[in-house]
């Protein structure tokens, strides 16, 4: 069994987005202690890339001051090596096409196998394009997942039954960001994907508060925040750790309800 699925064993997951090295990688290592420490069933790893499109100013900026503060990818998988050491909550890197590409694909996705990362997220890889790097992740058991977002419509059933690991639903057009409200009719997205396939599907972009974390608790499987999160880590610098693991409970606790 894939152990991206383990995170949905418990009830409803929550799942948290860091930018690996924002402020720099020992507060991303604690974050994520953090994270994980106070009910974080999930962690997404973002991986900067200097145009990630996919993002709103929040993330972009993190995105802008990681690269600046010189994190590489290398550097990375050998804080991730370090953090599976004793974390053994299942994490997710996040990234953008380009980055596993000129990294080399395989050297990439053998060398998640080996440091223990469990999925590979590529928000701008098209579903009808990931034959590039679907048979390696095969290779290596490291879980590709898709994104379905508002747009994809007749697409949903297709791309829910190829699906691993976890679906990833975007809750609203547009890049990652906090909204104060989300209108996107998730409850027939999530009735098409329950049709399709029993893999467990997360709602993203947009959430931030306890309130709609139980909101979107009830619609999907899981929740999964980032901008909220990298607000915290702008905001309090090295210091942020302990405000992120305040969050997280909060949030937890919210979708309890």
């Amino acid at each position: 069994m894939s152990k991206i699925r383990k995170a949905f064993e418990h009830g409803k997951a929550f799942i948290a987005f860091i930018t690996c090295g924002d402020p720099d990688l020992a507060t991303t290592e604690e974050a994520v202690r953090a994270a994980a420490a106070n009910g974080a069933d999930l962690i997404e790893l973002g991986i900067p890339f200097s145009d990630p499109t996919a993002e709103g100013p929040v993330i972009q900026g993190a995105n802008i001051r990681a690269l600046k503060g010189g994190v590489t990818t290398d550097k990375i998988f050998a804080f991730v090596r370090e953090l599976r050491r004793d974390v053994d909550v299942p994490m997710v890197f996040m990234t953008y096409a380009n980055v596993v590409f000129s990294y080399g694909a395989e050297k990439f996705i053998s060398a998640c196998r080996d440091m223990g990362i469990d999925g590979l997220i590529l928000p701008d890889l098209p579903f009808e394009e990931k034959e590039e790097f679907l048979p390696l992740c095969r290779q290596y058991g490291v879980d590709l997942i898709s994104l379905i977002a508002p747009t994809s419509e007749n697409r949903i059933a297709m791309i829910a039954k190829e699906a691993e690991g976890f679906l990833y639903i975007v809750s609203s057009l547009g890049v990652t960001g906090t909204r104060s409200e989300i209108t996107t009719d998730l409850d027939s997205i999530v009735r098409v994907v329950r049709q399709n396939t029993d893999i467990p599907c997360a709602i993203g972009f947009g959430i931030s508060t306890p309130e709609q974390a139980g909101k979107m608790a009830r619609i999907a499987d899981g929740v999964i925040v980032g901008s909220a999160i990298v607000k915290l880590l702008e905001k309090y610098g090295k210091e942020a750790p302990r405000y992120v693991g305040e969050y997280v409970r909060a949030m937890k606790e919210g979708m309890q309800g």
